[in-house]
């Protein structure tokens, strides 16, 4: 088992970024955003970044075009460099 290495918790503001996008693309581009997000404040690769399905859910739960404007999500970074990602 990994041991813990950080842990903390990001309000991910998706609203700003998602503007851009048409609407049919803004959930999609949503959840690549907060796996983006994650790897750059948690330094590491985006491939060892683990999202949660309730995280998924969360972001698709209104469909496509009405991701949510901001997300809450715990991140813990173990010694192995993954990070899993949880709603907080």
């Amino acid at each position: 088992m990994a041991k813990v290495e950080v842990e903390r918790v990001y309000s991910i503001r998706l609203r700003h970024k998602m503007k851009k996008y048409p609407r049919w693309l803004r959930a999609k581009k949503a959840a690549k955003y907060v796996r983006k997000f994650l790897s750059r404040h948690m330094k590491v690769d985006p491939k060892n970044v683990k999202i949660d399905t309730a995280v998924n859910e969360k972001i698709w739960e209104r469909g496509a075009e009405k991701p949510p404007t901001k997300i809450r999500v715990r991140a813990v970074k173990f010694d192995d460099g993954i990070v899993e990602v949880e709603l907080a």
